[in-house]
This record gives structure tokens, C-alpha cells and sequence, in this order.
């Protein structure tokens, strides 16, 4: 195996035991449910990267948790090994068979389930009963409990106690209205609704479903109001961007996506958005509404005034008299955290001849030593697109600015680097200018 598929194997590694660890490192989960989701845990058969094992103890889940809290997420790369670890009397190919089937009929026994896939041809040799029964053990697959989790699963609803512990995110199409173009478009509703009080923290109306939008949701409530714990999103795309992902994790918030077409999960939120089409949109004169900024102002306007200062029938009192009640609880962020520069995206981007790096169509000048490289970039993705900072091999170059792409291929380089930009805009040179066209 070659460095770059041994990194790769690393990171593969890393990903899996911040899945298993994050959702045990909400700040808002009390020590019972954090011993039951542990030992939930421990009943589980996992695909583990880089290992032939299906099952993690309650030690190594405690010892990932541990380097978590202490570095973060890279504190979860493994230590590099040498050995491959020890042959098994079921191949991987078999042993996945097995547990896809054992999961998706708990009620077969082990024996037909070998009988099963023999048929199918996806098992071409005979299992002796010892080896299947110590698969079975190992594993964790054992009838009983194979039909025990399947009514957990069945059972299972989203409830919290505490405001910010569980945070429900959708999207809801609405009409269409004036774009301040001569057309329209169809306005999409964005919110994030707090489970336990069914607050609506953040919603707005937009004219799409981008990412960004999420992220300045996300932001909002953690400016706002505190921590979140965890944050539970359908599987479209607005919510399942790189740098989103990259976004929440460094703030140790654990974002769940539910299965597609299983909204059985976020209950909260779509009958909230039953609330909306009936309660607010059938009142409002679609005819009269001009712009998103009148929308919006409406729909805040509603929400403050009649939806939150209504009895909600699952709490018994209204939305904001239970959030007043139980903000006690609520977890301050750390003062040390810069939010802003926390929803910065990063990039990478190649310097081109003229000491150029493009991003989202405009032009930035960077230091001509940098000519060749390929660059760390991290940029605010709200606009206006003002500067740049720029990192590489670990260095930070400092901020770059854009400029003016005709002006600067008259400037003459020099590739020894002597500390400052090799072309400095003129103070009254127009920033649209470096736009590429």
C-alpha cells in the first residue's frame, strides 16, 4: 500500500471513531443517557476501516472520547501498525452477508440464514456450527437481541428535555413572488426548530436552498443563543456540503441526516411547516407581497406575535413560556472561540504566473514566491468577497486583496520574495474591477 492510500486508510479511520464519539460529547447529555448510548453502542457490529472486527468495547469507545476532548477530531488518527491482523474462518465478503441478512430478518436463525445465502450462491463452502456460533457471539447476533434492537428501532422517537440539545433543520417550498429582476421565484422557507420547546430559532425565506444559508443559520443560533448539541437535517443537499461538515465538527456540534424518504424522524419540523402553510400563508394576499425583505418581515412578524405566544398541544403551554422555563440549562460558547472566522471556508487554489489566485471570480494578488504552488485559501463566503487569507506548507502569508487583472500584467516579478506583495493597488483603484468576466 502506497503513502497516499495509507493516508487516505488514516483518515478513513479517523471518520468512523468520530462517528461512534461525537453524538457521546453533546454538552447537553446527561450521564444516564450517556452510559445507555455507550452501551448501545457496544451492542452494535460496525464495517470498521483498516480491521477485520465488527464490535468496539466500552474502554476503547471511553479512550476515543477521551483523545476527542483533549485534540479534536485528528486526536482519533490511529497509530500506524505494521501486522494485518489475524485470519477468520468467514471471509469479509461472507461475514457482511451474514449481518445484512441476520439484520434485515431478525427472526431467522443463523443456520437458515447460512442455508439462505448458500442457495444464493454468495456462500460456496460449508460453515461448521462452531465457527458460525462464535461469529454469531463475537458479533453481537444473537436472536434475541437481534429482535430486541428491532423494536428499539420501531420505538424509537426524538424527544430532549433541555433547549439547544437537539435542533431540527428543514426546508418547505413556498410561492413564488418578485425577485427585483421582472420575474419570480419560488420562495423557500429555511428553519431550525429547538426540539424540546419547539422554538423556532432561526427562519427565514430565499430564493434557493444553498448551504451557505444553513451555515448562516447555524451561526445565528450559536451567536444568539449558545451551544447546540446536536443538529438533525433531512439528506438534501443544501445540508450536506464538505465545508458545512468541516464547519460543524470543529465546533463539536453532531449533525445527523435522516434517511431519505424517512421524515418520520423530524416530526417537529414538518408539522410545524403544516402550522405554517395553514395558519400563515392561507392569510396572506400573495398578490401583495413584492419582495423576500416584506416576507420575511411578515413571517417574523407572525411568528413572535402568534405562534410562539400560542398553547402548543404536545407541551401544554406555549413555545416560548417552555423555552423562559427551561433556559437554565442552556451552555454558553466559549468566549475564546472567534465564531466568525469559525464559518470561514477553506479552499485550495494554484498560483498562476502572474502571482493570481481566483476565487468565486475575482482575482487576488499573493506573493510571487508563491508562483506554482498550490495554496491554502480561507476566505468569508458571504459577500461582499473583500480579501483573502492565504496559508501554504503551513506558513501563513498573511491577507491578500483583489486588483486589477490589466494592471497587474504590466507589473514586472521578481521570484525572490522580499517580504511585501510584489503589486499594491492603487487606493483609488475600483475593487469591481478585479470581478473576472
Amino acid at each position: 500500500m502506497n503513502q497516499e492510500k495509507k493516508n487516505r486508510l488514516r483518515e478513513q479511520i479517523r471518520d468512523f471513531r468520530y462517528s461512534v464519539v461525537a453524538e457521546l460529547c453533546n454538552p447537553y447529555i446527561e450521564k444516564d443517557e450517556k452510559l445507555r448510548l455507550t452501551k448501545e453502542k457496544c451492542g452494535r457490529t460496525y464495517e470498521i476501516p483498516g480491521s477485520k472486527k465488527t464490535s468496539i468495547t466500552t474502554d476503547t469507545i471511553k479512550n476515543w472520547e477521551r483523545k476527542y476532548r483533549l485534540y479534536g477530531k485528528d486526536g482519533l488518527f490511529p497509530k500506524v501498525r505494521e501486522d494485518r491482523g489475524r485470519p477468520r474462518s468467514i471471509d469479509d465478503v461472507e461475514a457482511q452477508a451474514i449481518i445484512d441478512l441476520l439484520e434485515k430478518k431478525p427472526e431467522m436463525t443463523a443456520s437458515s440464514v447460512i442455508k439462505e445465502l448458500q442457495k444464493r450462491g454468495v456462500i460456496t463452502r460449508n460453515v461448521s456450527r462452531s465457527s458460525l456460533s462464535r461469529f454469531i457471539d463475537a458479533n453481537n447476533l444473537k436472536k434475541k437481541d437481534r429482535i430486541r434492537q428491532k423494536e428499539d428501532k420501531q420505538q424509537l422517537r426524538f424527544g430532549f428535555e433541555h433547549p439547544l440539545q437537539c435542533i431540527q433543520s428543514d426546508a418547505m417550498h413556498g410561492f413564488p413572488i418578485p425577485d427585483g429582476t421582472g420575474r419570480k421565484k419560488k420562495a423557500i422557507l429555511l428553519v431550525f426548530i429547538d426540539d424540546a420547546t419547539r422554538r423556532i430559532l432561526y427562519g427565514r425565506f430565499a430564493f434557493s436552498e444553498k448551504s451557505i444559508l444553513f451555515e448562516n443559520g447555524i451561526h445565528h443560533i450559536l451567536a444568539t443563543f449558545g451551544k447546540i448539541g446536536i443538529l438533525y437535517t433531512d439528506n438534501g443537499s443544501t445540508f450536506v456540503s464538505n465545508q458545512t461538515q468541516r464547519i460543524v465538527e470543529s465546533l463539536g456540534i453532531h449533525l445527523i441526516h435522516s434517511r431519505p424518504y424517512k421524515p418520520q424522524g423530524r416530526g417537529k419540523v414538518e408539522r410545524f411547516f403544516r402550522t405554517v402553510r395553514e395558519c400563515f400563508l392561507r392569510n396572506l394576499n400573495q398578490c401583495e407581497i413584492q419582495s423576500l425583505e416584506q416576507l420575511n418581515h411578515l413571517f417574523s412578524k407572525w411568528l413572535n406575535l402568534e405562534y410562539h405566544r400560542n398553547i402548543h398541544s404536545a407541551l401544554g403551554t406555549t413555545p416560548i413560556e417552555t423555552w423562559i422555563s427551561k433556559s437554565g440549562n442552556i451552555k454558553k460558547m466559549d468566549p475564546f472561540i472567534e465564531l466568525d472566522k469559525a464559518f470561514h471556508h477553506q479552499i485550495k487554489r494554484k498560483v498562476y504566473t502572474d502571482s493570481i489566485v481566483s476565487v468565486l471570480g475575482t482575482a487576488f494578488q499573493v506573493p510571487s514566491i508563491l508562483i506554482g504552488k498550490k495554496v491554502d485559501v480561507t476566505y468569508n463566503p458571504n459577500p461582499p468577497l473583500l480579501s483573502i487569507n492565504v496559508s501554504w506548507n503551513g506558513k501563513d502569508y498573511g491577507e491578500a486583496k483583489p486588483v486589477d487583472i490589466y494592471a497587474n500584467r504590466k507589473i514586472k516579478r521578481n521570484r525572490e520574495f522580499s517580504g511585501e506583495l510584489d503589486f499594491v493597488p492603487d487606493n483609488n483603484m475600483s475593487i469591481e474591477s478585479g470581478v473576472l468576466l
